[in-house]
């Protein structure tokens, strides 16, 4: 096992800012000289990123947030910080990746009777994690206040117990109702897991703090827990990606600015943090259009994101209407990006044969590329370097997908990889498709693709932006946490 001591960060729900916290007690680590990783036992998420796979030269999936909780860290992503990656594809299914692999396909209720085997591979991982580390931060998953899923856990108490990793309780005032879910966390929680908290922080706090002291009275006097202190809310935390398609619903509504960009909340939405950069921007207004309402009429562009089930998702693009509003902007001479799954729908035909995805095996596209698809067992996952076939920039980004795309508009590829051509772009050039996640990242292509709409970017760095964010957060929690006695409560 492990010899690095490890702090465990778990909810009192789930979305109650964990993510956001281990990145920066991992940032703040990382500035005070330790070596620090960060590891989640399973994460349930379509938004993937690429990590290696140690000792066998190939890559895999994790979480995109302990990706980003890596780059608070300062070292490269491994599938060990991630060993069980749950991508839903329908309410009640999912696939599961184990060690950035695919395992195969669950439903809810068999998931729950494979979970037993799968905490094997948390608790390897958990042993190879930690090697040469001094601490590692875990995140937990929803939350440990779910009794009735606890004999199978390998998520929460059922890792930490197991694991003997101490244990933070996190809850969200933003929410309501914080002294309830802490009290009623401890109230229900069996001995052997209580144990376990060390102590209590509270998140995303508005205000003058002082005017929670008696909240802060009564949680320990029905808990006997310690507070390790109030967090604010953060506002650097909006500038980091997003990893829950919870965020989705806070997004809707947009800011003004010169360019409208439109993009339909898909059912099985996935990479969405694809859009981040462009929101970043000023003068850009990033709108993520929810089910029921139709795409906006004074969209400048649309863009269709990734889909853990295309098909599926081309079927919920119809019911919403979108597939309508979609032809109506591209005859107003609207532009058109497809990302990953949104790529494969702007085809003409999406075909599975081997019902990689499900019972149904073929769907008509959008047609707004003349490309069809053919989905495949095997999955693409790599890391991808590249160059803009159009404005001939540096790209730099990820792949992961179960697809191989083809047709006439592929001779105009999107980017050139190994000196092959990417994607596809029809013939006036308003519409493309990539299967480059991470395309809008690249601060040269992003000037100048904003610039063939008639918009100035505002020449930012992207990555500097993250990193800051990053710095942001850690400075927040070295203020308002006491860290030295959280990292005293390590072991």
């Amino acid at each position: 096992m492990s010899r690095a001591r490890a702090i465990m960060l778990q909810g009192t729900g789930s979305d109650v800012g964990k993510t956001v916290l281990v990145a920066g007690l991992c940032r703040v680590a990382r500035r005070r000289g330790l070596v620090v990783r960060p590891f989640k036992p399973q994460n349930m998420s379509n938004n993937a990123a690429v990590a290696e796979i140690p000792g066998e030269g190939e890559m895999g999936e994790i979480g995109r947030a302990q990706w980003l909780q890596a780059l608070a860290c300062g070292v490269a992503p491994t599938v060990h910080m991630n060993p069980v990656l749950l991508k839903p594809h329908s309410d009640i299914g999912a696939q599961v990746v184990v060690q950035g692999k695919v395992f195969g396909e669950a439903g809810a209720r068999d998931y729950q009777t494979l979970k037993g085997k799968l905490l094997d591979a948390v608790m390897q991982s958990w042993g190879e994690v930690g090697k040469g580390a001094d601490l590692v931060v875990v995140e937990g998953a929803g939350s440990p206040a779910e009794i009735n899923l606890r004999d199978r856990d390998i998520a929460n108490m059922g890792f930490a117990t197991r694991a003997d990793v101490p244990v933070v309780l996190v809850g969200d005032i933003d929410r309501g109702g914080v002294i309830a879910s802490l009290v009623g966390t401890h109230h229900i929680l069996p001995e052997e897991d209580r144990r376990m908290i060390v102590g209590y922080l509270v998140n995303k706090f508005r205000g003058d703090v002082s005017l929670f002291d008696g909240g802060l009275e009564a949680i320990g006097r029905y808990t006997g827990w310690p507070c390790f202190g109030v967090v604010p809310w953060l506002k650097d935390a909006a500038r980091l990606p997003s990893e829950d398609s919870v965020v989705l619903e806070r997004l809707v509504e947009g800011n003004a600015s010169a360019l409208k960009v439109a993009v339909p909340m898909l059912g099985r939405i996935a990479n969405f943090d694809d859009l981040d950069p462009l929101r970043a921007e000023p003068a850009v207004e990033i709108v993520f259009v929810p089910p029921g309402r139709p795409l906006p009429a004074d969209a400048g562009l649309v863009v269709i994101p990734g889909s853990k089930s295309t098909i599926a998702d081309l079927a919920y693009f119809r019911e919403n209407g979108w597939d309508r509003d979609l032809a109506a902007h591209r005859r107003r001479g609207g532009h058109i990006v497809g990302l990953c799954g949104g790529y494969q729908m702007l085809g003409r035909r999406v075909l599975d044969p081997d019902g990689v995805e499900g019972g149904v095996r073929e769907a008509d596209g959008l047609g707004m590329l003349d490309v069809g698809t053919v989905m495949a067992r095997h999955k693409t996952v790599r890391n991808t370097v590249a160059r803009s076939a159009r404005f001939d920039t540096p790209l730099e980004g990820y792949e992961i997908h179960m697809g191989r795309t083809e047709g006439p508009d592929c001779l105009r590829p999107v980017a050139m990889v190994d000196g092959a051509g990417e994607g596809a772009t029809s013939p006036d050039g308003k519409v493309f498709g990539t299967y480059l996640h991470g395309l809008f990242t690249a601060d040269a292509f992003r000037k100048e693709f904003l610039g063939s709409l008639g918009i100035r970017s505002a020449g930012a760095d992207y990555r500097a932006i993250v990193e800051s964010a990053l710095d942001g957060i850690a400075d927040g929690l070295e203020e308002h946490l006491d860290y030295e006695a959280l990292l005293a409560a390590a072991r």
